[in-house]
């Protein structure tokens, strides 16, 4: 019997959430683990492979973090490892490990922004979502990662009209924009190149039309109809790719938001002799380091700016208590649907045992037969509820007992 139950806990399947951070990696060993898209494909593929059905990649500047339900988090870590350019011997230095409730406190707590570099950073759950819409369309997303997620989406909702957590704004584009206010002087008469334009391009687009009353912001895209489609919305200026190293020198201030795993502005293309101002939004660094040693230019990268706190920071900090009692509140009605559904299988297969013709004909009569197996259903679900601790061993005794085969209802 021992036997038996110590092989069944090794084969039960736990939420694990494993991964690196802002908080416990630097800028280049993030960048180690960053993965590019193709990477996150092929990993999708590998996981479908090893038959894992849930799981998320949150591949972030800030973070890079993988969540499934699995029989250990060395199978997630094997995952990164092999499809990003970090090595075990990194993650087990600067990686981190969440199993079961505190995996699910975690994505919460990210999926909040109570975990941001920027507290309340509302750009992270758009983040989340988009993850999770790539790991349904790679069929990697069913009900326990759907219900999950839509709680964290819940939580973030309610905490962004129930808090001031997010009060001014709170993003990586915006910080971007107030060092450039604080820090270059005349900031509407210079001249802004912005170079790349996805999600935190866009956003910094925006809030630099905004904030700094300039009106010839240049932007640079490899794809350019992209920029197009930003220019339309806001008065600015689209120039060729193969304009680049040209558009940098007459610039004063370059935003660098591009996602490539290799640097995008390199020596070859800085030949400034007035002061040049780079700011790299990307993870990895899309911006050549040594950079930073040349006359007249400076690089700022977004590790940096996150220490930026505007004059909303305060008030921001003291509505964490509250967002935290919102976010336990969604959490605890997760974690319980979480736990029914879990056992249900067995559940389903113990009711249709006790209501088998062999059982009825031994032990009770046919009328009694539904009555019955309610009674002891509800009896068994009200025990694994009050008493989760015990909860596998119970599951694993009644499917030892009368050999149940809950697989047949998963």
């Amino acid at each position: 019997m021992l036997k038996n139950l110590t092989f069944f806990l090794t084969r039960i399947k736990k939420l694990f959430a494993v991964g690196l951070s802002h908080k416990t990696a630097s800028i280049d060993i993030r960048g180690k683990f960053s993965l590019s898209n193709s990477q996150i494909h092929a990993l999708f593929l590998d996981a479908k492979e090893r038959e894992i059905d849930d799981l998320l990649i949150l591949n972030t500047c800030n973070r890079i973090e993988i969540y499934a339900w699995v029989t250990s988090n060395s199978i997630l870590i094997d995952l990164l490892c092999k499809y990003s350019a970090g090595t075990h011997h990194e993650f087990k230095q600067f990686g981190y490990s969440f199993e079961n409730e505190k995996g699910i406190d975690h994505i919460f707590r990210v999926g909040t922004g109570l975990e941001s570099q920027i507290l309340g950073d509302f750009e992270i759950i758009s983040q989340i979502k988009k993850s999770f819409y790539w790991s349904k369309k790679m069929g990697l997303a069913h009900g326990k990662l759907e219900r999950l997620i839509n709680s964290v989406i819940q939580a973030s909702k309610r905490i962004k009209t129930e808090t001031q957590i997010s009060s001014g704004a709170t993003s990586v584009a915006f910080a971007s924009v107030q060092y450039i206010l604080k820090n270059v002087s005349e900031i509407a008469k210079k001249n802004i190149l912005l170079f790349g334009t996805g999600k935190i391009g866009a956003n910094t687009c925006e809030n630099l039309v905004k904030h700094s009353q300039n009106d010839h912001i240049v932007l640079i895209n490899r794809t350019q109809e992209k920029a197009e489609k930003i220019a339309r919305k806001f008065p600015v200026q689209v120039k060729p790719y193969g304009e680049l190293a040209a558009s940098i020198r007459e610039s004063d201030v370059v935003i660098v938001a591009t996602s490539s795993q290799k640097p995008t502005i390199t020596s070859d293309l800085i030949h400034n002799k007035k002061p040049l101002l780079i700011l790299d939004l990307s993870i990895p660094r899309n911006v050549e380091p040594e950079l930073n040693n040349r006359p007249n230019t400076n690089v700022i990268h977004l590790d940096e700016l996150s220490q930026i706190t505007d004059s909303t920071f305060k008030k921001r900090k003291k509505s964490i208590p509250q967002a935290e009692e919102i976010l336990n509140f969604i959490k605890i009605d997760f974690t319980e649907w979480l736990t029914h559904r879990k056992y249900l299988p067995t559940l389903k297969a113990f009711r249709e045992k006790i209501k088998s013709p062999q059982l009825i004909s031994e032990f009770i009569s046919d009328g009694d037969a539904e009555y019955m197996a309610q009674k002891i259903m509800g009896q068994i679900a009200s025990y694994l509820r009050t008493n989760p601790d015990k909860a596998d061993e119970t599951v694993h005794l009644l499917q030892d007992v009368f050999e149940l085969n809950p697989d047949r209802f998963n």
